[in-house]
């Protein structure tokens, strides 16, 4: 009664194994020599290390979802509805730019379930892969199992109540079966556990590639929301285009000659009247605020923790020193270095670096003045942000600037986007890896400071070295 339920057991076991490469095939399992052919011991291979394992995995898995993305396209029944919903904005700066940030968060939340999603499927392919490697290393032991099967199946025990000779052989065949039968229900056992967890990491894996591929589609629907979106907000400002685009030039030959950062903030202050006049008036507006009756404070901050804070000011909602814990970081992805790390130089580094997905948006931290926009130096494309009380704060490494400056933007406006590749830039030297970086530093009064007490729980994450 035992041996055909083991064998049933078994005869599945070697058609799943049949329809799958990566486990041993059934007519190699059941050698029909009478002595197994001798086998050589090789030298137990050291075992992986599993940082590097899912490190691999994550590169493989992430060169496989953007092979996917080149293949995703929006229908053009899509297309046309997105014209239409921005074709029925309200043409206003306030209307625009809100849309605008709404997107962004849009966007920033379902890059966060990509990434999530891309480490679920590289968690879940290591796991299958272990798998895959113990069935592998143990195919001497499964064939003799499947063998010994086969074998008691053409030669089957006689039954018990027969002839006395038969009686004998039936007591012989119990005692050997006793002793053999254990160990090939244990193996056989083991082999149908590995077998289902297998199919069942296969159904989680075509399951989380099927939501992603969903999540992926909405992401370059709301990508191409945002595009439209930017092209209207550049419509509205295009009527001093002749003189954005000297202050442009004039700017760039500005951060020519500057040294240093504190050079390039004061020579934009100066020199550059769009940031001149900006500043001074967020400068006269923070003046203003401080004047304020404790009760008409208490209504301004009323109002701007309502999330609807006046669209039209220019400067900042809230005193910057007052943001601590309520910051989020400008883009989705894995913090490589924190402040104070050692920056692969021999010297600490001055701000946070975050390994980012290709074509990441990069938004605004807080509300501020756009002080500077374009490349600087050793930094690649660089923001400088003026966000008040003394403080500036400094993004690089984007490949699209999406902002101008002497504009004065709002928390969660998106300002850039990432590139494909890792920029190569001061900041983003001894990083072992090759995704798109962004580096952020804090600065009060020209001195770098430690950003972390300003970013929320979730975003303060131990940094690590991601390959």
């Amino acid at each position: 009664m035992i041996l055909p339920a083991i064998a049933a057991g078994v005869g599945v076991a070697v058609v799943v194994m049949l329809a799958n490469p990566f486990i041993v095939r059934a007519q190699d399992a059941a050698p029909e020599a009478a002595q197994p052919a001798p086998q050589r011991v090789a030298e137990p291979a050291p075992p992986p290390d599993p940082a590097a394992e899912l490190a691999a995995k994550r590169d493989q898995t992430r060169a496989e979802l953007e092979t996917l993305s080149k293949t995703i396209s929006l229908s053009t029944d899509k297309v046309s509805a997105l014209q239409q919903s921005i074709a029925d904005l309200e043409k206003s700066t306030e209307s625009i730019r809100q849309a605008l940030i709404d997107s962004a968060a849009r966007r920033k939340a379902l890059e966060k379930q990509i990434l999530e999603s891309e480490k679920k499927l590289a968690d879940l392919g290591v796991k299958e892969d272990g798998i895959r490697r113990s069935l592998h290393d143990r195919r001497g032991l499964l064939a003799e199992v499947l063998a010994a099967l086969q074998r008691m199946g053409r030669n089957p025990p006689p039954a018990l109540l027969v002839t006395p000779d038969d009686a004998l052989g039936s007591v012989r065949s119990a005692i050997l079966l006793g002793a053999v039968v254990p160990g090939i229900r244990k193996e056989t056992d083991k082999l149908a556990a590995d077998l289902a967890s297998l199919a069942a990491l296969q159904t989680a894996s075509a399951a989380e590639k099927t939501s992603l591929t969903a999540t992926m589609t909405n992401g370059i629907e709301e990508e191409r929301r945002m595009d439209l979106l930017l092209a209207e907000n550049d419509k509205l400002s295009r009527s001093n285009a002749a003189e954005l685009g000297a202050e442009r030039k004039r700017s760039e030959e500005l951060a020519g000659k500057a040294t240093s950062l504190e050079g390039l903030v004061a020579s934009m202050e100066s020199e550059i009247a769009s940031v001149r006049d900006a500043a001074a008036a967020a400068r006269q507006a923070e003046e203003n605020r401080k004047l304020l009756t404790d009760e008409q404070r208490a209504q301004a901050k009323a109002l701007a923790d309502s999330g609807v804070p006046d669209k039209n000011r220019i400067a900042p909602a809230y005193p910057f020193g007052e943001l601590k814990a309520k910051l989020e970081v400008p883009v989705t992805g894995d913090i490589l270095r924190q402040f104070g790390d050692a920056d692969g130089t021999g010297h600490e580094a001055m701000g946070m670096t975050v390994a980012t997905n290709p074509e990441t948006v990069v938004t605004a931290p807080a509300d501020g003045l756009v002080v500077f926009a374009g490349a600087f130096r050793s930094y690649g494309q660089m923001i400088i942000l003026d966000a008040g009380d003394g403080y500036h704060l400094v993004l690089s490494g984007m490949d699209t600037i999406n902002t101008r400056q002497g504009k004065f933007v709002f928390s969660g406006e998106p300002l850039a986007v990432m590139g494909a590749k890792r920029v190569a830039s001061a900041t983003a030297l001894a990083l072992e890896t090759n995704r798109p970086t962004l580096y952020i530093e804090f600065r009060k009064d020209g001195k770098p400071v430690d950003s972390r007490p300003w970013w929320t729980a979730k975003d303060t994450g131990k940094a690590r070295n991601d390959s």
